[in-house]
């Protein structure tokens, strides 16, 4: 019999904050964290604008991470390190109460990020995808599974659901889950810039990132990271645990078509949202919310919107979408556990985050909640995230009825 899985601790990074608090007032306010890059000299660049994390990421890092480990180790492995250790401490989660063989750690991650770490000191660990992983577990003397997933920009979404796996299927009590990125050099901004994948608009950062609106161009890049603890629901109400929300059910497909791009008529990623409600014993007429992926380019932001009206129908047009990466940029791999966690602050807290820059396109027709945010009482809300090489993933979350975190003090709404 599958266990229910609920989500007792989590935390996010991202340029709006350091932490969830602050990232969580910057969405409901309404405000960007696009601005010039400032970790490289991006002149000469097609490329300028980046969602850097504030400049005093490294002093915050240090609160979490001894010396050596900021020394052996890369930005990408701080912020994802970091991040984990203030969920956890969200979470009130005591390890030494648990069984620990039946503790796991899964990430999520598309790049190491340490593309100019082979020069340096401790490249090996500068360099090795599962050190975030391999830390928390290690922190914690966690000797359940301990892994690191990589789909592209699905990646931590793709963690969150393997998480979800162990706890349902029995063979974990609690997993710490997320992912980390923080890919703002030159080489990423080139390479991506090679594709044509990033927004050029360099004369006003703030607005570049405009999901589902008439001229956008490209996505911005983002650094991130997003980490869940997710628990049976009898180790958490074991030990009285807050209580953020429910993760219902999911589904990860992949579209076999195109490294770059989504099939033409969306139907990928209807496919992977028909399978998670499916998952979650959720129908269609009870999502009240969808967090978009929403990515500011011209083809995924027009497929999602065709995807969305193909498993929903008529109700398409009632149901609140939106993207965080508006505000935020694209976090990359991390973009999956990021916005699971705005996802379940919008479930608990009742406010749905907007789409700031949107102009209206004739051909994207939806409600992507522009400009401002949206009290409204949620009960099921999906998360996309869809990536390169056709990695599609949606997770599903419930409003946790007995929730003690959903009575958390609401932020001042914008405007």
């Amino acid at each position: 019999m599958s266990r229910k899985v609920v989500v007792t601790g989590m935390n996010v990074v991202t340029a709006l904050g350091l932490d969830l608090e602050s990232t969580w007032q910057g969405l409901v306010e309404g405000r960007s964290g696009i601005r010039r890059i400032t970790l490289f000299d991006p002149a000469g660049y097609a490329t300028q604008i980046a969602g850097e994390l504030p400049n005093d990421f490294e002093d915050f890092a240090r609160r979490y991470c001894h010396r050596r480990l900021m020394k052996q180790t890369a930005r990408g492995t701080w912020l994802g390190f970091a991040c984990a250790k203030g969920a956890v401490e969200r979470s009130g989660i005591d390890f030494n109460r648990l069984d620990r063989t039946r503790c796991a750690v899964v990430f999520g991650a598309a790049d190491t990020g340490h593309s100019l770490a082979y020069n340096q000191e401790f490249w090996i660990l500068k360099t090795m995808p599962h050190v975030v992983p391999a830390l928390l577990s290690m922190e914690y003397a966690l000797e359940g599974p301990s892994l690191l997933l990589s789909a592209a920009c699905a990646s931590s979404a793709y963690a969150v659901g393997a998480a979800y796996d162990l706890i349902a299927s029995g063979r974990a009590d609690a997993v710490i889950t997320g992912g980390c990125s923080a890919i703002v050099n030159p080489e990423h901004v080139r390479g991506f810039d090679e594709l044509h994948a990033l927004s050029t608009a360099n004369e006003d950062p703030p607005r570049a990132s405009k999901p589902f609106s008439q001229g956008r161009d490209g996505f911005v890049i983002g650094e991130g990271a997003g980490v869940l603890v997710l628990e049976s629901e009898e180790s958490a109400r074991a030990r009285e645990a807050p209580i953020y929300g429910e993760l219902a059910g999911y589904a990860m497909t992949n579209e076999a078509f195109n490294l770059m791009s989504p099939r033409p008529d969306g139907a990928g990623m209807a496919r992977t949202m028909r399978l998670a409600l499916a998952s979650a014993g959720v129908a269609p007429e009870e999502v009240d919310y969808i967090n978009a992926h929403g990515t500011s380019t011209t083809l995924n932001d027009k497929y999602e919107t065709q995807a969305i009206k193909q498993v929903f129908g008529p109700r398409a047009y009632h149901i609140p979408v939106s993207s965080a990466k508006s505000m935020i940029g694209h976090t990359a791999g991390a973009c999956g556990a990021v916005e699971a966690v705005i996802t379940l602050l919008s479930l608990s807290r009742g406010v749905i985050t907007p789409t700031i820059n949107y102009s209206p396109d004739p051909e994207l027709d939806l409600d992507y909640v522009p400009h401002r945010a949206r009290r409204r009482a949620l009960r099921v809300a999906l998360s996309n995230s869809f990536g390169f090489g056709g990695c599609n993933a949606t997770l599903v979350f419930r409003r946790y009825p007995a929730s003690t975190a959903g009575v958390e003090p609401e932020r001042k709404l914008a405007g």
